[in-house]
């Protein structure tokens, strides 16, 4: 037995399994030719992010679009940062946006697949196994440097002018033999494992990174630490191993990752892992006083993805939005394919910026407003009403009330080749909906600038005796324009402004009054499916309400 042997045993008596055993519990998936199997590894120390949801996006799609495998790990290593119902928070939030999983963790201590476990406290075995063989072959080693010792041994470094860390003639326990290794132990010292650095030969590594490209670096000198004085693994270790063990082809994650792959790809080769391609994501940023910053989780309300569900984007729309920022060509793509489902663009990791994008809740409104647009009636009915049950009761109570006259009140103007677009997001239904329901509705007079009350009362007091509920919309629009000579108004705009010196206005401020009487606004969809929703008791009592108004006297 050699002295790495020996020591293997003494650090790791009790692990009886060897990774042969762990490559054939997990043996090669069986996928077709150039399948792509990647993962999103969150830790559950907080809210689930816009960047979260966005890599999760990403490494989704790489998956799919291969026929390959995507699957939740939870990267649980840090126990003082972990949150209470994290992994059920992760696993909402992307519910919430449409992210499944092929396999992994389902719950907070449910899951489903062959790799698993897919929580990384539960996989201590696994990583002792494979601590043990890289101690086994002399690539790695205990340290019992104490707290103290490593501030004085920075201190030294900081002197010195020299990189800080724990390497080469710093690494003061590189070199114990197994006697003093032995001996520290049979003393209770406690110790971390270390991964005993390799140099190259020429002190550099390039991997071609699928959104960077080619990037070179130095290569990693330093003696990482690999597992805790707990036992438990660092993430740099627990996550080679795993995605050893997963079989991950792509790693996607954000681009603060790129630092560590020195390690990372030491980590793999030391361990006789294939080393994954990787695919650094770029932060997505916000513009703030002419320069730029990442979204922050402290700062920004929009960095956590629960801001979209509560202000009621649906999750089409955010989806939609995050793929302008993947892939410069969707846009191209979606004007051409406007009806196709958003798992039919041909998405390409190349095609990713290698910068940061900047996030923009206007571009993103808009978006939303194309994408409700594009859905039917009984859609938006649906899906406000689901939203206003959780977040505005009230409005739930008065859309449910009655399914059909709401499911009709978004059947206005929708469809055709230019619907209207005056939704962006469900929490905007309240507003847009108001005038529709009388605990809501609130009277105004509202005129158009060029109108004065007495004006409009003139025009209103003449539409109230011609007006014709069972009218058909030529009809309603005749009677409009019948009241507007009288009245010394053009019957068309096209009249008016070839001699306006001729009119008191034209036939469009008329409705104008009349859409204010109504709803107590100048801009709504079709006045005539307004009114002919409302029915005649509504509609008659809103105009009379609001001549009265003009008139200076209460009806």
């Amino acid at each position: 037995m050699t002295e790495y042997e020996k020591l293997a045993e003494l650090l790791f008596g009790d692990v009886d399994k060897t990774p042969a055993y762990y490559e054939e519990k997990y043996p090669e998936r069986q996928l077709k030719e150039g399948a792509r199997v990647t993962r999103f590894a969150p830790s559950p120390t907080g809210f689930l992010h816009i960047g979260g949801l966005f890599a999760a996006m990403i490494a989704r799609l790489t998956a799919r679009t291969t026929d390959g495998v995507f699957f939740l790990r939870i990267e649980d290593t840090d126990k003082k940062r972990e949150v209470a119902g994290g992994v059920k928070g992760i696993i909402d939030g992307l519910n919430d946006f449409g992210i499944t999983f092929d396999e992994g963790m389902t719950g907070e201590d449910s899951e489903s697949g062959d790799y698993g476990p897919y929580r990384q406290s539960a996989r201590r075995e696994i990583y002792r196994c494979y601590a043990k063989e890289l101690v086994k072959k002399g690539l790695a080693y205990p340290c019992f440097c104490t707290a103290e010792d490593l501030d004085a041994l920075r201190a030294r470094q900081e002197e010195a002018g020299v990189t800080k860390g724990y390497y080469g003639e710093y690494a003061c326990c590189r070199d114990l033999t197994y006697e003093q290794i032995e001996e520290n132990i049979k003393k209770g010292k406690p110790y971390v494992l270390r991964f005993r650095a390799q140099p190259t030969e020429s002190g550099r590594i390039t991997f071609d990174d699928m959104i960077k490209g080619k990037i070179e670096m130095e290569a990693n000198y330093q003696d990482a630490v690999l597992l805790k004085t707990d036992g438990i693994p660092t993430y740099h270790f627990a996550h080679a191993v795993d995605d050893h063990l997963m079989h991950t082809t792509h790693v996607v994650r954000g681009d603060e990752w790129i630092a560590s792959v020195p390690l990372h790809i030491a980590l793999f080769k030391a361990c006789g892992f294939r080393v994954p391609k990787y695919a650094h994501i770029a932060p997505i940023m916000k513009e703030e006083d002419g320069g730029k910053r990442k979204l922050s989780k402290r700062k920004d309300p929009e960095a956590a993805v629960t801001y979209y569900t509560e202000e009621g984007y649906p999750a089409e729309s955010v989806n939609e939005y995050l793929m302008t920022l993947a892939n410069s060509n969707f846009e191209d793509w979606r004007r051409a394919n406007p009806d196709s489902a958003l798992s039919a663009f041909p998405f390409n990791l190349k095609k990713m910026g290698a910068s940061g994008a900047l996030f923009d809740l206007k571009k993103l409104t808009d978006v939303s407003k194309n994408v409700i647009a594009r859905m039917t009636a009984q859609e938006v009915y649906e899906r406000a009403s689901a939203w206003a049950e959780q977040y505005n009761p009230q409005l739930y109570k008065l859309l449910t009330r009655t399914p059909e006259f709401s499911t009709s009140i978004f059947a206005i103007d929708r469809g055709g080749k230019k619907p209207r677009k005056d939704l962006a997001k469900w929490n905007e239904v309240r507003e847009f909906t108001a005038y529709f329901f009388d605990e809501t509705y609130i009277p105004a007079v509202t005129l158009p600038e060029n109108i004065t009350p007495a004006a409009a009362a003139e025009i209103l007091e003449k539409y109230i005796s011609v007006y014709h509920p069972a009218a058909d919309k030529d009809e309603w629009f005749a009677l409009i324009k019948s009241i507007c000579a009288p009245l010394g108004y053009a019957e068309n705009v096209k009249e008016y402004k070839a001699a306006p010196d001729q009119f008191r206005g034209h036939v469009g401020d008329v409705s104008s009054v009349i859409r204010g009487a109504v709803t107590s606004r100048l801009m709504t969809p079709d006045l005539f499916a307004i009114m002919d929703l409302l029915g005649e008791d509504r509609v008659l009592a809103r105009l009379n309400d609001t001549l009265a108004r003009l008139k200076g006297v209460r009806a």
